[in-house]
């Protein structure tokens, strides 16, 4: 079995300033979204500009952010955050939903397309492939925290992570994660929009590539103490990326109806 590295989750200390390692893999994120959208765009993937890309990344920014902690507040502690209302904006505390963040994204892009005129789901398949990268960047800032680790394994990479404070091998979950929802995403959302594609299929393909991923990773994933495992013995994050594969699924059967509809004389 492995021993957790010890990594100083505070990347940089300036005088009183620290900065984390976790707020840096965010901006490392949104920064691999700006690389990757910008190429897309010279490659004449779409005909949003680069202006447009900027607007999107601000736009996006507030929607994980805001998106992200009430998704948390209302998907794992409601009780908790009805008692102490206050400590909704305690940001620094940590507690973040993917889920709710993808929700908030959902919104600030309509916003966004409808101000371009555009369809949500076209921005939608310019905004898909952008994102397993910062994903990647995310999970691997849960690893350097030494948080959201694995179940109990007996095989020879698991590794004990002192906060559990147990000293039981558990599975490195987070690179799991890492590995599936960045990684592995990534590589299934970009190559399948290199070809052209009818409106909404790029976005349904992500939205079933990262709801599969996180269902099977989170086999390996300590369920939430606090929740524990629900119905059907899944996990919250379990049962919150079930309808994701369910919306893919019916947006692609959509786009794939509407095409053929469109092609045929």
């Amino acid at each position: 079995m492995l021993h957790y590295p010890q990594i100083d989750p505070v990347a940089l200390q300036i005088g009183p300033v620290a900065i984390h390692w976790y707020g840096l893999m965010y901006l490392i994120g949104f920064a691999l979204v700006w690389v990757l959208g910008r190429w897309r765009i010279n490659r004449g993937d779409t005909d949003l500009s680069l202006r447009d890309l900027e607007d999107i990344i601000f736009y996006c920014v507030l929607g994980v952010v805001v998106g992200g902690r009430l998704g948390y507040v209302l998907f794992y502690k409601p009780a908790e955050y009805l008692a102490r209302p206050l400590e909704i904006f305690y940001l620094w505390q940590g507690g973040m939903s993917f889920h709710g963040g993808l929700v908030g994204v959902i919104v600030v892009l309509l916003i966004f397309a409808r101000k371009r005129n555009k369809s949500l789901l076209e921005i939608g398949d310019f905004v898909a492939p952008l994102i397993p990268l910062g994903l990647a960047a995310g999970r691997l800032g849960n690893f350097i925290n030494g948080e959201l680790w694995g179940r109990p394994t007996t095989l020879p990479w698991g590794m004990v992570f002192p906060h559990t404070e147990d000293g039981i091998a558990r599975h490195p979950s987070q690179l799991y994660e890492m590995g599936l929802e960045g990684f592995a995403l990534f590589a299934l959302v970009w190559l399948f929009a290199r070809k052209k594609r009818p409106v909404g299929q790029v976005s349904a393909v992500f939205l079933m590539g990262y709801g599969t991923f996180r269902f099977l990773a989170e086999f390996t994933r300590e369920p939430d103490y606090y929740l524990g495992l629900l119905a059907g013995g899944l996990s919250m994050g379990q049962l919150l990326s079930l309808p994701m594969v369910l919306a893919g699924a019916i947006i692609f059967a959509w786009s794939v109806k509407k095409s053929n509809r469109e092609s045929t004389p």
